[in-house]
């Protein structure tokens, strides 16, 4: 994760100023940042080119690809229809993944904390406090849980992580729908800032106590401690590419207009509840063919050649069936300034 944290710092901090002429740009999902990260050095390799991807949030990422500052931007909050079509873009799903709960505890192995929706939520509404509160002692008997304070750690930025883990908790909890609702930033009740996935991972390592959330990639590259969940049919589940393909098997990306698709929440006795997709997002007519273009086919080959890849960070890939139906959306969508297909 060393690697993986030095060249998100490179992004952030010199934006587009060590991009090379031939390579491709594009902005926002921290979520997705691991495995974009991976395909871009295994492309450059086989292609020659680049990819400069500033991983600083999918609010970010959707202003930067609004205003065409960057070639594509990314974002872990699918756009309705009619956001899509005021801003002149469309958006295809590039890779699914998890969002984990993780803790600095001591003494508390990983995955042997359990936690449901209710007690999460309740744990950032603030009305849960302590580690030994009892609604949390009730989910987990026989685990000696200290007398210690939580510190609540969220996302500073506007994030499709969070909007993946807010409309979770507004799916389980009642009281977070109607007091904090769901988006990619939110009133927070309680709590500490971190900036990207990333920062959120670095408070909860620093601080005794503390409870973040991240996608799965950051716990695992980072040996972070994560707690099991209890889904919607009951069953304690642990974080795997297993319980994100159980999630991802209930997305209907044929009939979802536009691919707009969440998978909170979903059914299914091994579901990880917590899951999503991560959209990458186009213009629909472009001055620069050639540079869309080539953004095409740097996805064309990760969803073709990155597999291995992205299994290895626990991500689900596209299955082929997809694939075909966004290369469709391609051909279809995205033009150039004449008006004819791209793909």
């Amino acid at each position: 994760m060393r690697m993986i944290r030095l060249a998100l710092t490179v992004a952030l901090a010199a934006g587009s100023i060590f991009a090379q002429a031939g390579d491709i740009t594009g902005a926002g999902s921290t979520f997705a940042y691991p495995i974009f990260a991976k395909w871009a050095d295994a492309y450059k390799t086989n292609t020659g080119v680049g990819l400069n991807y500033q991983a600083i949030g999918s609010g970010g990422g959707i202003k930067q690809i609004t205003s065409r500052t960057v070639d594509f931007g990314a974002s872990d909050m699918p756009l309705t229809t009619a956001d899509l079509n005021s801003k002149g873009l469309m958006q295809f799903p590039a890779i699914m993944g998890g969002v984990v709960p993780v803790i600095n505890l001591q003494g508390v192995p990983a995955g042997k904390l359990r936690l449901d929706g209710k007690v999460l939520a309740a744990i950032y509404m603030g009305d849960i406090t302590q580690w030994n509160d009892p609604a949390i002692a009730a989910l987990n008997p026989g685990v000696k849980l200290p007398d210690e304070l939580i510190t609540v750690v969220r996302r500073a930025d506007a994030s499709g992580t969070t909007f993946i883990f807010t409309n979770y908790l507004s799916k389980v909890s009642a009281n977070w729908k109607s007091k904090v609702g769901c988006n990619t930033a939110v009133a927070w009740p309680v709590g500490v800032a971190g900036k990207g996935n990333p920062g959120v991972a670095a408070y909860v390592q620093r601080i005794r106590g503390a409870i973040g959330y991240v996608e799965y990639a950051y716990a695992l590259t980072n040996h972070m401690n994560h707690s099991a969940m209890i889904n919607a049919a009951g069953k304690t589940v642990e974080p795997s590419i297993e319980a994100f393909q159980a999630a991802a098997a209930y997305a209907d990306w044929t009939h979802a207009p536009n691919f707009y698709q969440v998978l909170t929440n979903e059914p299914g006795e091994t579901t990880w509840p917590i899951a999503g997709a991560s959209f990458v997002l186009l213009p629909t007519r472009v001055d620069n063919a050639a540079r869309i273009k080539d953004v095409m086919k740097f996805f064309s080959w990760s969803f073709a050649k990155g597999q291995p890849q992205a299994r290895q960070l626990d991500y689900v890939p596209m299955p082929a069936n997809v694939v075909k139906l966004i290369e469709q959306d391609w051909t279809q969508e995205v033009k150039d300034k004449s008006g004819h297909a791209i793909w």
